[in-house]
């Protein structure tokens, strides 16, 4: 193989471990946010919670009020009963009785099932701050498990860039600016293997001929479907 070439190859295999820690430290991080983001939207349904008790408690007093109004507006017709003079006149203030009390039962009944609502939140509501409050002791040990995570992820791209830095170095400037080139648009990988010829980048035939250049293994090529650089390494080689 090549000089510049098997260079290139050890200089990808760097790459693409530094690629995959970068990657690792990413899925800690946003299993961490995640977790964090669930327990922003736990926060925020109590809060929804405590206002619609707060709204709720509002509306039974003034229920409560309008009812005893209303229950004495009840007492006040009954009493003048008495002093009605005509059949018209005790059916017109029967009436208005009757009515009064349906407006104070319906009152109640609108008074009993906001209790009941008001009862069912403030069980969910003591729920959620339960599971809150042991979510927030486990996410404050997750900080640090994530944390303490990419700190040795960190110390190990650390040692992989000084190495990386030390063979890039080998290689001349227009060959490793071509090979971040390829890098950075195709996928991470500027260099890839022939098998049977055929392209392990984009999984295209070479041409006869091309692929036999490749074997004698005295130039660079590249592929002519995606231009990456090509190598040649058995797979019992690899």
């Amino acid at each position: 193989m090549n000089e510049i070439i098997e260079q290139l190859v050890e200089l990808q295999e760097i790459d693409l471990k530094i690629d995959q820690i970068d990657n690792d430290i990413k899925a800690e991080q946003e299993e961490l946010d995640q977790r964090i983001a669930e327990l922003e939207q736990r926060q925020n349904r109590i809060g929804e919670q405590e206002a619609r008790i707060t709204e709720l408690e509002k509306e039974r007093r003034t229920l409560e009020d309008e009812m005893t109004d209303k229950i004495a507006h009840v007492k006040e017709r009954q009493s003048k009963m008495m002093q009605v003079q005509t059949s018209r006149e005790q059916t017109a203030l029967l009436k208005e009785i009757e009515d009064a009390k349906k407006n104070a039962k319906e009152n109640e009944d609108k008074i009993v099932a906001i209790m009941e609502e008001v009862e069912r939140l403030n069980a969910s509501m003591t729920e959620e701050k339960n599971l809150l409050k042991a979510e927030k002791e486990l996410l404050t040990e997750a900080r640090e498990k994530v944390s303490g995570a990419i700190d040795d992820l960190n110390k190990g791209k650390k040692t992989k860039l000084n190495r990386r830095e030390k063979q890039a170095e080998a290689i001349n400037g227009s060959m490793i600016r071509k090979y971040e080139l390829l890098r950075s648009r195709r996928s991470g990988l500027a260099i890839v293997n022939v098998l049977q010829g055929v392209c392990q980048g984009c999984f295209m035939n070479l041409p006869p001929q091309q692929f036999n250049r490749l074997l004698r293994g005295d130039q660079i090529l590249e592929c002519p479907s995606c231009q990456r650089l090509l190598y040649h390494q058995r797979q019992d080689e690899e």
